[in-house]
């Protein structure tokens, strides 16, 4: 669903009057937040808070394996940005009813071994006959007092991002039998990966915002910061890290359908400097499956970001800044 559209059916069915509810919504976050106290049992003074999401989509690869660990992966990662650990999943499914039974069994194999990767613990699930369909709905558990949320962004901040994009383009490419599976296999990797280890180097930097990047693009993703904040994030386009091989198909016009969409929707509000590539520019609007994390946090905590990425030996790309908000959300450079 469109954001513009998602945000209005969001804000008319949400228990804002609820202070338990830390999180909702309204900001469009990756996850909401519920703090837990007496109320629900636990000691006086205890501090803990449900960070709740779920996600599921069709097949983006043709391995179902690889299918269910993406899925998997994707689901995982909006606790991650909100800067939880994963604690329990619900696997949801939706297989046609002439769906082969061993590409189900695979499907959730690949699932179940990111789940276990993650530390959670599977409760169980849902299927239903239709589409093919898969993800999870995820409970984490976080310190209430170091949510990153979208709306903590300060103008002054610096952005890191910790996957490189041109997912839509690889996946595309490959739904087109232009790249071969064994050209795809390295992008669905990545996919698989896990956001753990970049939220632990979040937290031990100390962040002010973090998304995930995932179905809106870099801009898209961004653009919720930038709202939810009140700034505006600037990034330079040649700092921004391109999976090997997804400018060439950008290049060739290889773009999922989100590309399109995501720079009709968000033009108004972004800024492009002039003399840019364009098939670059348009990787930042495309969608993007099971991304990194776009991490917001001072500058003087940056240097403390980059030791805990290599520590952990993440990739580190300091791709943009936040500045104060004069007409545009998003401004490429």
């Amino acid at each position: 669903m469109p954001q513009g559209e998602l945000a209005q059916v969001l804000r008319d069915v949400t228990d804002r009057a609820d202070e338990r509810l830390l999180v909702g919504p309204q900001t469009l976050d990756d996850a909401g937040v519920v703090v837990l106290g007496p109320s629900e049992g636990l000691p006086s003074g205890v501090r803990l808070a449900l960070v709740q999401t779920v996600d599921f989509f069709p097949p983006v690869v043709d391995d179902p394996r690889a299918y269910g660990a993406i899925a998997a992966a994707n689901s995982l990662s909006d606790v991650y940005a909100m800067g939880g650990k994963p604690f329990t999943a619900l696997s949801l499914a939706g297989f046609p009813k002439d769906f082969p039974a061993e590409w189900r069994a695979e499907i959730l194999k690949g699932g179940y071994d990111k789940i276990r990767e993650s530390g959670a613990i599977l409760c169980g699930g849902h299927t239903v006959e239709a589409e093919a369909l898969f993800g999870y709905a995820v409970t984490g558990l976080v310190d209430p007092a170091r949510v990153a949320t979208n709306a903590g962004a300060k103008a002054g901040d610096v952005v890191y991002l910790t996957k490189s994009l041109g997912m839509g383009c690889l996946t595309t490419a490959a739904k087109k039998k232009k790249i071969t599976w064994k050209e795809l296999e390295p992008a669905a990797r990545q996919m698989a990966t896990l956001n753990d280890k970049a939220c632990e180097a979040m937290n031990a930097a100390g962040a002010h915002a973090c998304t995930d990047i995932t179905g809106f693009g870099l801009a898209g993703h961004a653009m919720n910061i930038a709202r939810a904040s009140g700034v505006a994030l600037e990034f330079v386009l040649r700092d921004v890290p391109l999976f090997p091989g997804a400018l060439e198909l950008a290049k060739k016009g290889l773009f999922s359908g989100g590309a399109e969409r995501g720079r009709r929707a968000l033009g108004p509000e972004v800024e492009i400097a002039s003399g840019l590539e364009e098939p670059r520019v348009n990787l930042v609007f495309d969608a993007e499956t099971s991304g990194g994390l776009l991490i917001v946090l001072p500058e003087g905590r940056a240097a403390a970001l980059e030791r805990e990425l290599r520590a952990r030996e993440l990739p580190v790309a300091r791709i943009g800044r936040c500045s104060e908000f004069r007409g545009k959300r998003i401004l490429l450079r």
